[in-house]
């Protein structure tokens, strides 16, 4: 699936809720099934800066493709970078980093976020996008 694919089925799905605390239930939920990071990249250099909560994430390539893991001490940061990571996870460096990320704005979760969890929120994205910009130019050295 396409990251526009997944994208696109994440904004359907937020669309089944009316109300914001549903799609807060749901973000929720998410969290659950966040793809846990392994605790030996539970540490500082992974933390997530700009975050209100403590936010690891790690990310693998494999096969020219990157992988993120991550975690959370907060169950709604959770669903947040769970949401960040079905979106970008398995995806080519460079299919990350000419992402659209305008969907946050469709679902409605900047605006019913606090102004640090929205900040948090940034800086995952950013952090995600800025690994899979190392890996794109890893790669793009390796083959010259």
């Amino acid at each position: 699936m396409t990251i526009k694919e997944t994208i696109d089925q994440i904004v359907s799905e937020f669309g089944y809720f009316d109300d914001w605390m549903d799609k807060y239930n749901y973000l929720i939920e998410m969290g659950k099934s966040l793809p846990m990071i392994e605790e030996k990249y539970k540490v500082d250099s992974n933390l997530i800066t700009g975050c209100q909560s403590r936010v690891w994430l790690h990310a693998d390539l494999e096969d020219g493709r990157i992988f993120f893991t991550a975690d959370s001490d907060a169950v709604i940061t959770k669903g947040i970078v769970n949401l960040l990571i079905r979106v970008f996870s398995g995806h080519t460096p460079q299919e990350i980093v000419e992402a659209h990320t305008d969907f946050l704005d469709s679902i409605g979760l900047k605006e019913h976020l606090s102004p640090t969890r929205s900040n948090g929120l940034l800086s995952m994205m950013k952090q995600m996008k800025l690994y899979a910009l190392a890996y794109k130019t890893k790669l793009e050295s390796d083959a010259s």
